[in-house]
């Protein structure tokens, strides 16, 4: 089976897809896949690290700005540099790209959670040595990030010399050609403190407007005899070790980061007490942590597929990335990028919910309750953005933010897309079916529940005995400012709908909320009287209430070089076209699919795919998931393969900027939800199997109600096997069957 990236040989132009690809983090701290030793001069590198939430303010410029634009942004910073190792062989600065590269591997495990290249070099003099570099983000100590170098001589060697640097003078990266990298503000940190003595460096760095802290204490060991040299110069801090040998020497570099928002006010001495709890721990050590932690993960998260190696790669890929990328605690979340890049500044979407979330709510609840948590952090400050943008009462949550506040400088894709609202408030609807939790929904979710429930009611509007919707964006931003977007609407009365269930089966929770019980009333009134938009001449669900109206864009005649449509047409040339960006009538009707017959899901499906551009990389798994519920093997298979290797063969062209973890998200999706047919419903657990024709089989592991479930579908039957827990009842096509150890089933 299948538990790690390879690649042989280095490739100039892949450089920065492979720094994305081979990044290491913890969901606290993120290290991009760089090359300890650096590039040749004039090779470009997004060489980053990050530290998850932790971000400065910068001003957003506007030609005209009207009232409630947002006046500044979060940005993710880009922090002290602690990758650098540069060796020397006889004077000779090893280089991949100087001398010959006599054998090169590089590897990226998931099962036991670190990276490596090893390279058998010889120098352009003739020196021949091995090099073994590994590291490791640490799950057990979130705070560190170790490297360490094995240097082996194959040949008569005089001298061999570590140069170490810790580096605070960094910038982010910027292009702006592109809206989706950060285009501007690259210098956003000052160094406030640097010292190093004793094998020990530390730099203090402090942003420029955020007034957030970030320290790094990098302590080193390394294989005696050698001679030692420190040089302290502006922002950084470099350690120099030469040895006189032909022996092989072992250097070990281990690296703390604190910042503000976890550790409080003196980093330096957090940084100190970690290193010291650290000890003299052997990197072996950290290394056998690590794979005792990915073991607990893989156990309850591994899916495995059969008779495809090259699929199982791109699963096992995205899953591990995506546990590297969730913040683990209440002040971070998980950002579009997660933590191996800049694109989108770091900031988070509504891709957590309805794209990520998921995943770590079957498969680790804990860690889906502190994204939750998180988002119940900065319910006031979307408390504040309603009332920002008009409304009397309720929480309108932002579009893009790390702190809570709105980052979107374009409104019509961005606050416009109210439905962010009503997706959070389905993840907490979601994690209490799937957990049966009702203290946390009675302690965060009934409010959370409640305020976005009065903004549905202060957006909205009776009309004709139905409840409307007027002005927003659905998910397909090619498709802005409309009245009754499905999917909002839909979304919409679902939330409404529950937080009524949950206001009056938490009765005391009224009061503390100040919820009248006339309140509650509207709610169910606006839930039942819900507009949702329905072609009757076509049989499908309008997206909205003119979008079936317009000219279809001409997709087979649109140029390649085209793609994606947001960077080459004006968006108001997009807004008149029947012409999605990617699912949105499609996405409700996998979200929620009670809604509607299957055959106007069907006919929506079919009309909405040939619209559709999949410019976005949410919107493939959805069609899979669909088209599997649909019975369209063929398409729920090829949209599931433009899923699972997204990144790994760069299809989207830009995973130089980071990986696309809501595609990441996705791929788990389309293989439970899609093949697996699995729903959330609140009179329990469905499954509807189906395997597609070009795969031998599925296996995957589901965590409900405090049992681990293991579902194993073969082309022929699928099998239940509950490997943890009491027996429950689950339904199979809807007939309902108890579980108590295996249950199989002939499709």
């Amino acid at each position: 089976m299948v538990w790690h990236l390879t690649q042989t040989g280095v490739n100039k132009d892949s450089l920065l897809e492979n720094e994305s690809l081979y990044a290491l983090g913890n969901g606290y701290i993120g290290v991009r896949g760089n090359f300890e030793e650096g590039y040749k001069q004039g090779m470009t590198s997004v060489r980053g690290t990050y530290i998850n939430a932790f971000h400065d303010v910068t001003g957003i410029e506007y030609g005209e700005k009207l009232h409630a634009f947002p006046e500044t942004q979060q940005k993710l910073l880009n922090v002290i540099d602690a990758q650098t190792v540069e060796i020397y062989i006889n004077g000779e600065r090893f280089s991949v790209f100087d001398g010959t590269v006599l054998n090169y591997e590089q590897n990226l495990y998931f099962d036991k959670g670190y990276s490596e290249r090893i390279i058998e070099w010889e120098s352009p003099q003739g020196a021949k040595v091995k090099l073994h570099f590994r590291r490791v983000v640490s799950f057990v100590t979130r705070e560190l990030f170790a490297i360490n170098v094995k240097i082996e001589p194959l040949s008569k060697v005089n001298t061999i010399k570590v140069w170490s640097e810790l580096n605070g003078d960094v910038s982010n990266f910027t292009d702006p050609n592109d809206p989706r990298v950060a285009s501007g503000h690259a210098k956003r940190l000052t160094v406030e403190e640097v010292d190093g003595s004793h094998q020990q460096a530390v730099i203090v760095n402090k942003t420029l407007a955020s007034n957030l802290s970030a320290a790094c204490v990098s302590e080193s060991t390394c294989t005696p005899g050698y001679e030692y040299k420190c040089e302290i110069t502006s922002g950084r801090v470099q350690d120099h070790y030469t040895w006189e040998t032909n022996e092989a020497v072992e250097f070990t570099k281990k690296n703390v980061f604190t910042d503000t928002l976890r550790h409080g006010e003196d980093l330096k001495q957090q940084a100190f007490k970690v290193q010291n709890e650290i000890g003299d721990k052997l990197f072996e050590t950290l290394l056998q942590e690590q794979e005792d932690y990915l073991n607990n993960f893989w156990n309850h998260a591994d899916v495995q597929v059969e008779g495809d190696d090259k699929l199982q790669e791109g699963i096992r890929f995205n899953l591990f990335h995506l546990l590297q990328s969730v913040g683990k605690d209440s002040v971070s979340n998980i950002a579009a990028k997660g933590l191996s890049g800049e694109g989108y500044e770091g900031h988070y979407f509504w891709d957590t919910e309805i794209y990520m979330f998921p995943v770590f709510l079957m498969t680790n609840p804990e860690l889906a309750k502190k994204l939750l948590l998180h988002r119940y952090s900065v319910l006031e400050a979307a408390k504040e953005r309603a009332k920002e943008v008009g409304h009397a009462k309720g929480a309108l949550f932002s579009w893009r933010t790390i702190t809570g506040s709105e980052c979107s400088a374009f409104f019509p894709a961005g606050t416009a897309q109210y439905h962010i609202s009503a997706d959070i408030a389905y993840s907490y609807i979601q994690y209490y079916l799937v957990t049966g939790d009702n203290s946390f929904m009675k302690e965060y979710g009934a409010e959370v529940l409640a305020e976005t429930a009065r903004l549905w009611l202060d957006t909205g509007h009776f009309h004709k005995d139905q409840f409307r919707i007027d002005d927003v964006t659905g998910p397909d931003e090619y498709t802005c400012i409309v009245n009754n977007n499905y999917f909002t609407n839909a979304m919409a009365k679902h939330n409404l709908k529950w937080a009524a269930k949950v206001i009056n089966q938490n009765t005391d929770k009224m009061r503390e909320l100040n919820v009248t019980e006339n309140e509650v009333k509207e709610w169910e009134e606006a839930a039942e009287m819900m507009y949702l938009p329905y072609d009757e001449e076509l049989g499908i669900n309008a997206q909205d209430d003119t979008f079936l109206q317009k000219k279809v864009w001409d997709l087979k005649n649109t140029p390649a070089d085209k793609y994606p449509l947001l960077l080459n047409y004006h968006p108001l040339t997009l807004y008149r076209y029947q012409v999605c960006k990617q699912a949105d009538t499609v996405l409700s009707h996998f979200l929620l699919e009670d809604e509607q017959d299957i055959d106007t899901i069907r006919r929506s499906y079919d009309y909405y795919e040939k619209v559709t551009t999949h410019d976005s990389s949410l919107s493939y798994c959805v069609y899979s998931i669909m088209a599997a519920k649909l019975g369209y093997d063929d398409k729920a298979y090829n949209y599931f393969m433009e899923t699972a290797r997204l990144d790994l063969d760069n299809t989207h062209g830009n995973t130089k900027d980071g990986l696309h973890m809501a595609n990441m998200g996705g791929t788990w999706l389309s293989i439970v939800f899609g093949f697996g047919g699995v729903r959330i419903k609140e009179d329990g657990l469905f499954f509807s199997p189906s395997l597609p024709s070009q795969l031998n089989g599925i296996n995957f592991n589901m965590t409900y109600q405090d049992r681990l479930i293991k579902v194993i579908l073969q082309p022929e039957q699928v099998e239940y096997r509950l490997l943890e827990g009491e027996p429950l009842t689950i339904h199979h096509f809807n007939e309902s069957v108890k579980l108590e150890s295996k249950l199989r089933f002939e499709l």
